[in-house]
């Protein structure tokens, strides 16, 4: 494609005779072709060159461009081979350049599917220099991860993906930016994987993406989500048209034949009506070959009619990546510096030679010249290009690999090294695929069960559970080593968990420990923490009962364990913490705090003990019902996480505490937390904590106030697992159906939903959970007057939790007292609901006894003594921003007899911390541009922020910033 400076014109080989020009008119720019041959200028609507019959589908793109520089926009494009992707992105590209726009593009190849960040690499490259202006820690992760800086520390998968989506936004700041990718149905998946990651992420930043797969549907979950343009085949009428535009075009019966074969595939009458023109014989006439095939079949009919020389050329070069420059591909093959071997493969337009490059004219082209070679030839073309990669040990070994049709050990100790490598700089699924690749090049069983071991906790951390469960069962057909097949299935029940399958886990897992115990007592430590996750995301009684007994036989004395992070005493007792906690908080987790909390354990330790002291003292104080110091615990350690790159690790601590935020009111802090949360589990495809994460954020919209949310009722988060065997999940659904619904008036149905939390005989649907909503149960059943459905269920609830429950549970266990219990006790349990000065840590729970203590005493006409609960009431529901409660305590204020200002809820409780700051910022009259500096934003981010929370201050403008704080 080339473009006249004088002009504007844009011209592609092949839309044969026909120009595309940029035409300036009034308020918009429009597109138009015009015929060489002819004097006029033709709309789109005149299908004329190579994208005939595609007018509309240019159109779309061209308006997504445009409206890209305002607002993010994205597109997928899909058809078949040769139906106009590539073409359309051609078109896209170029209208980008002449307009101004920054234009980044990467190109799927299979050759380097299975390399780790290849696209994004490619994507990413024009932008490297401007890494340099990254925080340190994104510089760091982004060229760790594409292999330009050395290693230091694991790469966290959260942090590439930051940085790339800050590095896209700084870039867009100086002007709109494109990213065009096509045949993504090539691009390997870790690349897949962060480019949905920023595509879900893209605010306000004029950034448009244009992406295009081969197929009917998309190519991955990660691009599911976008708006698809689907290119049909052409109709006979545009067909015959593109025909006719071809130099020399068929006559007659060839003429027919062409448009016959072709059934509308653009690339494939461009190809026929060559094949003509060069006295080829179409062939293929029963039309029995689906359109791919055949079109690449035209392409290898043409690569075998170049000289031998060329086609081995050519064959080096579909065998390389494009990573692999013009002076590798020639040193391999052997050729010296004569670019003339190229010669008849330019001049029949298969390939360009360009700077240092090779590139191929279409993707097909590329697939013809490698899956055309004999097998022979291809092994050769690997093992010279290893030849040259002496000093890049990770090119050199997936070239072996791809040689080696046997087992040859060195290959597979090769590509083992090289997967170390890459886990290290984040690419999870390269990892795993070179290590798969490694176990299939061992000679010896026992290396390659290890490695095939190796690879299924590789493909733990990439998320896919499919995979690792195919791997498991490749170990176990191998081996019978109890040390090997713990690992295994440590792993695999791991992944069966996180995909909602909690009674297969546990089979599995409980098989790896039976009928003997690995010798590494460490890897049955390992397998019994993965137990104790199973025992409470199911809260199944028989998944929790060996917990302790495993615990009890395990001696942690040996260091050679294939857990190396378990070899300092401190992991292993803090794993044991977690697991007695897991197997019976009600009788573990005060004493294990207190044990915990002995001050020798509260000095500061350093480095990992320190994070170990952290993460233990957290998750024991959430069992304990200590949301303070789970809170304030939790921070430190989530800092530390991330401090050594390793946050992902802590995505089910992360739901947590975003629960413990919600009870201690730190909603905004919550806000940005469940995000976090969210994409930590989406990123590890963890589908029943990202159900338990979206029921906690409706949670939260419903004590606001907000019923919109209410949709959960109906919501496929419902199905997304089995919750007879995910009860965790199941009952923080039902916790936010309830509130949803109570938020909404529908008290009756709330009642059923925190009712469904118990069964009929009060014992808790889960064993943990379900107790912590035992107030709001009582609170529908007053507001239903079915006080009586209830009442037993609190006392079985008391019974449950013995003689010393603990502190948050006491006093909820009062509260619901008094509500459903007898009417001699009420008062005294709401007493005791508000005496204890601890209770202040759960500011709702405690504003909401004190508002039904209120509205009882109002209702037995002693006013004067309601006043007091609820002014504190309103205050405290104010500043937590609950609307709708805050609204109830003052109308009851009212009705008591006290004249109540009608200030709404402190806004400000409505925005995140981050949005919080720069209204603060705003309103001392800070610009965008200032703003920006301090907190490390761009000027559009700072307005697309201010654009979002001036409804919820009910202001109109930057101007009335300082008056809302004057009021605040």
């Amino acid at each position: 494609m080339s473009q006249n400076p004088e002009t504007g014109a844009i011209r592609c080989p092949e839309w044969g005779n026909s120009m595309l020009y940029r035409l300036a008119g009034r308020g918009r720019e429009r597109i138009a072709f015009r015929t060489l041959t002819g004097r006029g200028i033709h709309t789109m609507n005149e299908l004329t060159g190579g994208l005939a019959g595609r007018e509309s589908e240019v159109g779309r793109i061209l308006d997504a461009i445009e409206h890209g520089r305002s607002t993010p926009q994205a597109l997928l494009i899909i058809g078949e081979a040769g139906s106009g992707k590539t073409s359309l992105l051609e078109v896209a590209a170029e209208h980008a350049r002449v307009t101004g726009a920054y234009v980044l593009r990467s190109q799927g190849f299979d050759g380097e599917s299975e390399q780790s960040f290849a696209a994004l690499h490619q994507l990413l490259l024009p932008l490297m220099p401007g890494a340099a202006d990254l925080p340190g820690h994104l510089r760091e992760v982004l060229e760790t991860s594409f292999g330009l800086a050395p290693i230091t520390r694991p790469a966290d998968p959260m942090l590439l993906r930051v940085a790339v989506l800050t590095l896209l936004a700084g870039a867009s700041r100086h002007r709109p930016v494109v990213l065009i990718g096509d045949d993504i149905q090539l691009f390997d998946r870790d690349s897949l994987d962060v480019l949905g990651f920023v595509l879900r992420r893209f605010a306000a930043e004029p950034v448009t993406v244009l992406l295009a797969a081969r197929g009917l549907t998309p190519p991955d979950a990660a691009v599911a989500h976008l708006p698809v343009l689907s290119l049909g085949p052409l109709t006979v009428q545009a067909a015959a048209r593109l025909l006719d535009a071809q130099p020399e075009s068929p006559t007659g019966r060839a003429r027919s034949d062409v448009l016959d074969q072709a059934d509308g595939n653009p690339l494939a009458i461009i190809e026929l009506c060559r094949s003509v023109r060069s006295g080829s014989p179409l062939g293929l006439t029963d039309g029995a070959l689906p359109q791919t095939q055949r079109i690449q079949e035209m392409f290898s009919a043409q690569l075998r009619a170049l000289p031998v020389t060329t086609q081995r050329m050519v064959l080096y070069a579909a065998a390389s990546s494009h990573q692999e420059d013009l002076e590798t591909i020639m040193s391999a093959a052997g050729v010296g510096t004569d670019l003339s071997v190229w010669a008849s493969a330019e001049d029949a337009g298969l390939i360009t030679i360009a700077g240092r490059q090779v590139g191929f004219r279409h993707p097909l082209v590329r697939a013809s010249a490698y899956q055309g070679a004999s097998a022979h030839l291809r092994q050769r073309a690997h093992i010279d290009l290893a030849a040259v990669h002496r000093n890049d040990p990770a090119r050199q070994a997936w070239h072996l690999a791809a040689a080696c049709i046997g087992q040859d050990e060195s290959v597979a100790a090769t590509l083992e090294d090289t997967a170390e490598l890459v886990e290290q700089r984040g690419g999870f699924y390269a990892a795993a695929r070179a290590l798969e690749r490694s176990a299939e090049c061992s000679p010896a069983p026992e290396d390659r069960a290890r490695r095939y071991a190796k690879a299924l906790r590789a493909a733990n951390n990439a998320g896919d559970t499919f995979w690792v469960r195919e791997l498991y069962a490749k170990v176990t057909a191998l081996t019978k080593d109890r040390d090997l097949l713990g690992v295994a299935a440590n792993g695999a029940g791991l992944a069966l968990s996180m995909s909602g399958h909690q009674r297969e886990a546990f089979q599995l897992l409980i098989g790896a420990l039976e009928p003997d115990l690995p010798q590494d007592a460490r890897t049955t430590l390992a397998v019994t923490a993965v137990i104790g996750a199973v025992a409470f995301q199911s809260g199944l009684s028989e998944v929790r009962r060996p917990l302790v007994p495993l615990l009890e036989s395990i001696e942690t004395s040996a260091v050679s364990t294939p857990y190396s992070e378990l070899v300092a005493d401190e992991a292993v007792n803090a794993l044991r913490a977690v697991i007695l906690c897991e197997a019976d908080p009600i009788r573990n987790a005060p004493a294990l705090l207190n044990r915990t909390r002995r001050p020798s354990l509260l000095e500061p330790l350093t480095g990992i003990a320190e994070l170990i002291r952290l993460q233990t003292l957290g998750a024991v104080a959430w069992w304990a019902d200590e949301s303070d110091l789970c809170v304030d615990t939790f921070r430190q350690a989530f800092a530390m996480l991330r401090s050594y790159g390793a946050i992902g690790t802590g995505a089910i601590a992360l739901s947590a505490m975003g629960s413990a935020l919600i009870d201690v009111g730190r909603w905004a802090e919550a806000d940005e937390l469940l995000e976090e949360a969210a994409t930590l589990a989406a990123v590890q495809k963890m589908k029943h904590i990202e159900v338990d994460i979206e029921a906690l954020r409706v949670t939260l919209q419903a004590l606001r106030g907000r019923s919109a949310d209410a949709g959960i009722l109906t919501d496929p988060a419902w199905t997304v697992v089995n919750l007879e065997e995910n009860t965790a999940t199941h009952a923080r659904l039902l916790r936010a159906a309830g509130t949803a619904a109570a938020a909404a008036g529908d008290y009756d149905g709330a009642l059923r939903h925190f009712r469904r939390l118990f069964h009929q005989d009060g014992t808790p649907l889960h064993y943990f959970l379900s107790h912590g909503s035992i107030a709001d149960l009582a609170a529908v059943a007053q507001r239903t007057g079915r006080q009586e459905e209830v009442e037993p269920v609190v006392a079985a609830v008391r019974k449950a939790l013995g003689p010393r429950p603990t502190t948050r549970m006491t006093l909820l266990l009062h509260h619901a007292s008094a509500l459903v219990g007898g009417p001699t006790q009420a008062e005294h349990h709401f007493r005791l609901a508000l005496v204890n000065p601890a209770g202040d840590q759960w500011p709702l729970a405690r504003a909401q006894a004190r508002l039904h203590y209120a509205q009882w005493l109002r209702r037995r006409r002693r006013s004067l003594e309601a006043r007091p609960l609820l002014a504190s009431a309103m205050e405290a529901f104010s500043r937590l921003g609950a609307a709708a409660l805050a609204d109830e305590a003052r109308a009851e204020l009212r009705a008591s007899g006290v004249a109540t200002p009608s200030d709404r809820p402190d806004p400000l409780s409505e925005l995140t911390a981050q949005q919080q700051q720069i209204v603060r910022l705003a309103a001392q009259g800070l610009g965008n541009k200032e703003i920006g500096e301090k907190l490390k934003l761009s000027p559009r981010t700072i307005g697309s922020h201010l654009y979002q929370v001036y409804p919820k201050l009910g202001v109109s403008s930057r101007h009335q910033l300082r008056d809302v704080f004057g009021v605040l």
